[in-house]
């Protein structure tokens, strides 16, 4: 017994507790620190590209600003807030500010994470081991884009929910709409977060309309919360949303992208799991234990249950939505309280303080050995897009426009700004329609003659191991002017 006590004693040791968290989220920043997702990104330099438009023009756009097949199209930037600050950023402190950017809003996700799992329990370690695995199952899989900011806001609002919800405390609730005008500034998917408030709304009123008519099955936790109320957050948390430079033009990309085909069958990250990598099972064990959770207790939360059946049909469509089972399986994991004597105090200001102290000591010992440097990441771009290409076009400027494969328009939109881009990673502004020609055309299909766009070029910059580069050697209407291990660039005959 002595021996248990003093494990006990030890592992609720404060100091101890900080120090793993600070590791935590050192190896979060680590991580990225390693993998430069943050500049090898392709959307990334649309992103930063759009954003200094916004900063030169202290205006939101509402075309297809920068690209010239669709600059008249109507286009919601819907992350303009992640854009500007990006921006400026890069402004500062240029690609080390980018790199940065991208980690500090990956170890924010951890952060939220952990600080979600953490209220819910009431455990330390059971809140960090669990954000650990949580992060496992999506953190890296994708890039560090808006949507981080949408995952961290999220897990602010379920930990609400679920603390709102199980207390009754409905007055928990009163900060939402606040954070839904902030995450409607930053990203689309706060949609994701007004779904879970519209989910506790609908199964707190499906059981008060059963309770009225005397059915009340005894395997449910009753509902808590008073109806009106509920619905009256849910009411201004949408209203939130709509305060902004793109008021509700936001909904129309909404049901855009919901018409959209294409994307999902050729980006990967669309795609549904493929369990080649570690993190899918991981996903899959948490989303397994999640549902068990729900079903182990005596009496079964409804809109636990709800939650974890919708998010799952919506997640395991998409790689990239790993996050929206991930957390609430976690959620519903931790969401097992300790009792007051046994829960471990939150981390007041001071200890948070020196937490991110700590975290900010070890990056700068890991950077050392990561490569993490403005040189290296210079280098990582140049490894992945057309720098030289690009360069070379500066020296020998050829008239436009331009034809660019689909991959390389954001960076083509920053680095080679002269020259309108024809497509670039923006599928909500291109719909399928362009996207499937473009597509087309770049694998060399039979119809590529008559792409109206390739017609009218003026060069042509693709990445070198495309079949239309290959093709376009033997065209009569082009002549190869450039050509390295990464890209080739055509100019008109």
């Amino acid at each position: 017994m002595s021996g248990q006590q003093d494990l006990r004693s030890l592992l609720r040791f404060r100091p101890l507790q900080l120090l793993g968290l600070a590791a935590f989220l050192a190896a979060i920043g680590g991580m990225s620190f390693y993998t430069k997702l943050c500049v090898i990104d392709n959307d990334i330099w649309w992103h930063l590209k759009v954003g200094d438009w916004m900063v030169e023009h202290l205006a939101v756009p509402h075309t297809g600003i920068l690209s010239r097949t669709a600059a008249t199209r109507p286009w919601v930037a819907y992350s303009w807030g992640y854009e500007v600050l990006m921006s400026l950023v890069y402004k500062w402190f240029g690609l080390m500010g980018i790199g940065l950017y991208g980690t500090l809003i990956t170890i924010l996700v951890a952060y939220a994470v952990y600080w979600m799992l953490r209220r819910i329990s009431g455990r330390f370690w059971v809140a960090l081991v669990l954000a650990a695995l949580t992060c496992w199952a999506f953190l890296f899989n994708g890039m560090p884009r808006p949507v981080f900011f949408s995952i961290a806001l999220f897990c602010v609002t379920l930990a609400l929910l679920l603390e709102a919800n199980r207390t009754g405390r409905v007055e928990l609730l009163y900060w939402l709409p606040l954070i839904f005008w902030v995450w409607g500034n930053l990203h689309i998917q706060f949609i994701y977060g007004l779904f879970l408030i519209g989910l506790l709304v609908g199964t707190t009123l499906a059981q008060r309309i059963a309770d009225s008519w005397g059915i009340a099955p005894s395997f449910l936790v009753p509902a808590t919360l008073p109806s009106l109320p509920l619905l009256g957050v849910f009411a201004s948390c949408l209203l939130a949303t709509l305060i902004g430079p793109n008021f509700y033009h936001p909904y129309i990309a909404v049901y855009e992208y919901s018409k959209a085909k294409f994307a999902y069958n050729v980006i990967i990250e669309l795609q549904p799991l493929s369990f080649r990598g570690s993190s899918h099972y991981v996903q899959l064990l948490l989303t397994a234990c999640g549902f068990f959770a729900v079903g182990w207790r005596k009496k079964i939360d409804l809109f636990k249950l709800a939650m974890m059946t919708a998010c799952s049909l919506v997640a395991y469509r998409t790689m990239r939505d790993a996050w929206f089972v991930a957390i609430p399986a976690a959620a519903c994991i931790a969401d097992f309280p300790a009792a007051e004597a046994e829960c471990d105090a939150a981390e007041n200001w001071m200890e948070n303080l020196g937490v991110a102290a700590a975290v900010v000591v070890l990056l700068l010992v890991i950077s050392r050995g990561t490569d993490f440097t403005s040189r290296d990441l210079d280098r990582a771009i140049s490894s992945e897009y057309p720098v030289n290409a690009v360069n070379f076009l500066r020296r020998n400027p050829q008239p436009g426009p331009l034809y660019n494969n689909l991959g390389w328009g954001g960076f083509l939109m920053w680095y080679m700004p002269d020259y309108p881009v024809a497509i670039d990673g923006r599928n909500d502004l291109y719909g399928d329609e362009l996207d499937q020609l473009f597509y087309a055309s770049q694998s060399a299909e039979a119809g590529y003659t008559t792409d109206p766009y390739l017609n009218e070029a003026g060069v042509v910059v693709l990445a070198a191991d495309l079949p239309l580069a290959k093709i376009l050697t033997a065209d009569p209407r082009f002549k190869l002017i450039y050509q390295d291990s990464l890209a080739v660039v055509f100019g008109r005959q």
